[in-house]
């Protein structure tokens, strides 16, 4: 099992909230909070879309894919096939509902644990984003992700140390499982995994990896 059903309890009921994020209509408050704590957020965000291409017929997986920001915005640049996997049910209605209102064909969501799945055939691109900071078992995920991988994966790790790493500690104790990450443990969790070339680049609160074959 990947997460615990603690955090797929937590994320289930928080899908709507998690949404909002990426939406417009976030009010004051929120549009500060997001200003000041999330830019990192948007800043991975595009780096996976600009690491996605060519995207034209290419297929993705999306592991942890929440309410399907990045696995909708791919299909509407043309990806050939799109995969959305998360654990929580709220956060897949939303990628649907998403799906289905811009009659995305080419584009699923579907529930599952990633490491008990296995696929016929890899994947052009992988993205885990936001996904590895409630993951216990890393390595193995790592292995597996790049595994399916054909050309690139993108991975957001949860850096440890300061501010803001202290608060989502806080925030967090009653919510779930939450791991944080050193970029010197990072960049092992990738030692030995032979084809695999890695670009780490740190965002503040998160390291964005590029892993690619």
């Amino acid at each position: 099992m990947m997460a615990t059903d603690k955090t797929a309890q937590f994320f289930d009921g928080y899908a709507r909230d998690f949404d909002a994020i990426y939406g417009t209509k976030n009010g004051p408050f929120n549009t500060v909070v997001n200003t000041l704590f999330r830019r990192c957020m948007k800043q991975r965000y595009l780096l996976t879309l600009e690491g996605c291409a060519p995207i034209r017929g290419r297929s993705v997986l999306d592991i942890g894919c929440g309410p399907g920001h990045y696995s909708l915005e791919l299909a509407r640049r043309g990806a050939g096939k799109v995969l959305g996997l998360d654990f929580a049910d709220g956060m897949l209605d939303i990628a649907r509902e998403g799906a289905r209102r811009e009659h995305l064909n080419d584009v699923a969501f579907e529930r599952g644990d990633f490491l008990a799945t296995s696929y016929p055939e890899p994947f052009d691109y992988v993205i885990l984003m936001g996904f590895m900071d409630y993951i216990r078992d890393a390595r193995a995920l790592v292995e597996k992700a790049l595994g399916v991988t054909r050309s690139r994966a993108f991975f957001s790790f949860p850096l440890d140390g300061g501010l803001l790493a202290m608060q989502r500690r806080v925030r967090y104790r009653s919510r779930c499982d939450l791991f944080l990450y050193r970029e010197d443990h990072v960049r092992r969790l990738f030692d030995g995994i032979a084809g695999v070339r890695v670009e780490t680049k740190d965002l503040g609160r998160d390291l964005f990896v590029t892993a690619s074959r």
